[in-house]
């Protein structure tokens, strides 16, 4: 992967984890708080902890092919070092106060993580359709 197709795909994890987090947190506050509101605080905290969950990406980043194993391996590295950091940093702004706070933000991670992936694997998928379909037609080209 280039370093310019990395940075667009930085620019496009971090604008489907915080839309995704901006959407769960509405979910659950209409649910369990329905007269909290968003402060400009919060947004900029949820801005701040996305934008670090798509710089960790840079695990996932080489610049040279990788087995498939080496990638699974670098996926695990990944979902865990962005557990403990986002963790970690809400514990330090006293975002998480108890274990049951904690237990929900591990899972609040792992449904994003989770949905982030998938997205990120369609994509990937469609555009390795668009290349066998171009590598086909110039195969057809080339033996007419």
């Amino acid at each position: 992967m280039k370093t310019n197709e990395f940075v667009q795909k930085i620019v496009k994890d971090f604008l489907i984890i915080f839309a995704s987090i901006i959407i769960m947190i509405t979910i659950l506050r209409q649910m369990y708080y329905p007269n909290m509101a968003f402060d400009l605080n919060s947004i900029y905290i949820i801005m701040a902890f996305s934008f670090l969950s798509a710089l960790i990406g840079f695990i996932l980043y080489a610049t040279h092919d990788i087995s498939e194993k080496n990638m699974r391996i670098r996926i695990v590295i990944h979902f865990f070092t962005l557990e403990l950091l986002l963790i970690a940093l809400a514990s330090v702004f006293d975002i998480v106060n108890n274990a049951s706070d904690v237990i929900i933000l591990v899972l609040q991670i792992a449904v994003i993580y989770i949905l982030v992936r998938l997205l990120s694997w369609k994509n990937d998928k469609k555009e390795a359709q668009k290349i066998n379909e171009k590598l086909k037609a110039f195969k057809k080209d080339a033996l007419e």
